[in-house]
């Protein structure tokens, strides 16, 4: 469920080749289509589509830490069981694949590479983003 759900979120990331060459004109086009408009909106969606997929990692490490942290106190107090310990080690590694998920966000790193180089001539970001 969780990599669906983050297949959905990336989709703005996914198709930003796309949406930059259908939405900021060249330098033919230039004149027919306010490219500042169009570049500040993609920026606006790439910022919150980084920012919803950041809470939503960080929501779901959460909760995953907290099954783990029951396992584990479970399994302190009944070490004998190997079905809990097979458990603990499952939920354990999806704990440290979503962690892995924060920390290589490749995907927004590549966005902003694509963006900054379409719309550097037609739009700044704030600096302090």
């Amino acid at each position: 469920m969780f990599t669906e759900l983050f297949k959905v979120m990336r989709t703005t990331d996914d198709r930003i080749v796309h949406e930059l060459n259908t939405t900021v004109p060249t330098a033919s086009f230039a004149g027919k289509i306010d490219a500042s408009q169009t570049c500040k909106q993609l920026y606006e969606s790439l910022m919150a589509a980084h920012a919803s997929r950041d809470r939503v990692i960080k929501n779901c490490i959460a909760q995953m830490s907290e099954v783990v942290k029951n396992l584990q106190e479970k399994r302190e107090k009944n070490s004998d069981t190997l079905m809990l310990l097979k458990q603990l080690r499952k939920e354990q590694a999806k704990l440290k694949w979503m962690q892995s998920e924060l920390n290589v966000e490749v995907v927004n790193d590549r966005s902003w590479k694509v963006f900054n180089e379409r719309c550097r001539i037609h739009f700044k970001p704030p600096k302090n983003e």
